[in-house]
Formats: C-alpha cells, sequence, structure tokens
C-alpha cells in the first residue's frame, strides 16, 4: 500500500504543478484553487509513504519522478522545448534514484 501512496503522492504533485502553470499567476481562481487541493492531496500521500518507507529514497523517488512527469507536461501540453542536454540531465535524474533504492536495498 506504501508504493501505491508514493505513486498518488507523485501523481497529485504533477497536477498541482500543472495547476499553477494554468493558474496564470492566480489569476484563474480554479486551477488557483487546485493547486492547494492536489498539494494537500501530494503531503499527505507522501506522509502516509513515509510510515514504511525511507525518507531519502521516498523524497528522491517523489521529486525525481514529478519533475520528469512535469517536464513531459510542459514539453508536450505547454510547448515548451525539449533538447539533448534536458533529455540527459532527466536522465541523470532518473539514475540518481535508481541508485539511491539500489544502495538502500543491497547496501545495508
Amino acid at each position: 500500500m506504501h508504493w501505491l501512496y508514493l505513486l498518488l503522492a507523485i501523481v497529485s504533485e504533477v497536477f498541482g504543478t500543472t495547476s499553477m502553470k494554468l493558474s496564470e499567476g492566480f489569476t484563474r481562481p480554479l486551477p488557483s484553487v487546485f493547486i492547494f487541493v492536489f498539494y494537500a492531496l501530494s503531503f499527505t500521500f507522501v506522509t502516509l509513504a513515509l510510515k514504511v518507507l525511507p525518507v531519502g529514497m521516498t523524497y528522491a523517488i517523489w521529486s525525481a519522478l514529478g519533475t520528469a512527469f512535469i517536464t513531459a507536461i510542459g514539453v508536450v501540453w505547454f510547448g515548451e522545448g525539449m533538447n539533448t542536454l534536458k533529455a540527459v540531465s532527466l536522465l541523470l535524474i532518473i539514475l540518481g534514484v535508481a541508485g539511491l533504492q539500489y544502495s538502500q536495498q543491497h547496501l545495508k
């Protein structure tokens, strides 16, 4: 169940960040409200995940996958550019999280 909580935390955080963009600096009411709703859900779910999962690994997964997903949304939905450096940087973030996960499981 803790992995499901982490997944829900990531999805909620991505929706919250997307709502930030859609709020246009808090000038659009509904997306502005959604920022707080989705971030509250995200913090709730990550807190529940932390009852079982290690904090460093959990935060690394939460932030890295959130970053990767929101970057993809920016490129696809908002027309933000993608270049080689951005793609390699995202890959390095994901590899870093995988390394943290590996070290957590195998280097106790």
